[in-house]
């Protein structure tokens, strides 16, 4: 304590512990959900806290923060409702498609490569970026970008057409 005043951090400290419960349980009486009514009182005095001065300079603090947990709950509420609902109505979402033996290919050769033509490549066909696009995102110059295009095209033609084994147990003479 500084010249009788209490530090912020005192102070929230202070409300929370004297406050805590009594949001929860009035957030619980909204929802019927425990958990839930736990979760949305931690997150509203995570957004009180990083607000403090502007919160504690309110009339009312506490119900600045029922307020906030309140609507946290509400919301994390509607999207489950939402996400019920849809799978409800479009079923469980299937999940990811066993990969071709052409996406393995692909992978594997991938790996035979450095980590800069690697990206490079990922960046330009995987996720459809331009050569200036990946210059600023890697921040390396266009030319460069390019250079390691035409470098990792070739290294990955060579991988995919490398024999799979070579002077593996097949091959015995």
């Amino acid at each position: 304590m500084k010249g009788g005043k209490v530090s912020a951090a005192a102070e929230f400290d202070e409300f929370y512990r004297a406050s805590a419960q009594r949001v929860v349980h009035v957030v619980y009486a909204s929802t019927g959900d425990l958990e839930l009514a736990k979760d949305s009182t931690q997150e509203a005095f995570a957004r009180a806290w990083q607000r403090w001065d502007q919160v504690s300079a309110a009339d009312e603090p506490l119900a600045w923060v029922r307020t906030v947990a309140r609507r946290i709950a509400i919301s994390a509420w509607r999207k489950d409702t939402n996400r019920t609902k849809a799978m409800e109505r479009h079923g469980e979402p299937g999940g990811p498609a066993a990969p071709s033996e052409d996406r393995v290919a692909v992978v594997a050769a991938l790996r035979t490569l450095g980590p800069e033509l690697r990206e490079t490549l990922a960046l330009h066909y995987l996720a459809d970026m331009s050569v200036d696009e990946i210059s600023w995102q890697t921040g390396s110059p266009p030319g460069t970008i390019k250079a390691r295009l035409h470098r990792g095209r070739a290294q990955l033609a060579m991988a995919m057409t490398a024999p799979e084994s070579e002077g593996g147990p097949d091959d015995q003479a």
